[in-house]
């Protein structure tokens, strides 16, 4: 009888208890690996819970003697979007359009037949990419 009343005690200690480790679920996914190796470049969506957001991951081309890997980050479908029409915008374009945004700007450059772009995120990092990789972008996108 006396170890009852004394379990007893301790039950709502138990039941306030709660788990050490919650399981969120996450999933991140490759909608476009443009380039892998050396100088990666990759367009992914993460989803956590129920939120997704879509990021463009790539190793800034400022140091070439280490690794720096950067991320610029699309909080929504819409500004993901907005990626896409500047892209769309600056194949229509010339040599020496850019487009500004808040976090980052993009920068069309004509070298001989080849059309390349120069993403610069504000805090300092650089990626380059070339029209072939700005179109995989933008039909990846165009599918979301």
């Amino acid at each position: 009888m006396k170890k009852l009343v004394l379990l007893s005690l301790f039950i709502p200690f138990f039941s306030l208890a709660k788990a050490q480790f919650t399981l969120t679920n996450t999933s991140t996914i490759s909608l476009c690996e443009l380039r892998n190796g050396t100088w990666p470049l990759d367009l992914q969506r993460i989803i956590k819970r129920s939120d997704t957001i879509y990021q463009l991951q790539f190793r800034d081309q400022q140091y070439t003697t280490e690794v720096n890997m950067s991320i610029l980050r699309f909080g929504t479908l819409t500004q993901l979007k907005y990626f896409q029409k500047c892209l769309a915008a600056l194949k229509g374009g010339s040599n020496g359009d850019q487009a500004d945004f808040k976090e980052y700007s993009v920068k069309r450059t004509d070298v001989g037949k080849d059309v390349c772009y120069t993403l610069t995120l504000n805090n300092g990092p650089v990626i380059n990419f070339k029209q072939a990789d700005a179109d995989k972008m933008a039909a990846a996108i165009k599918t979301l």
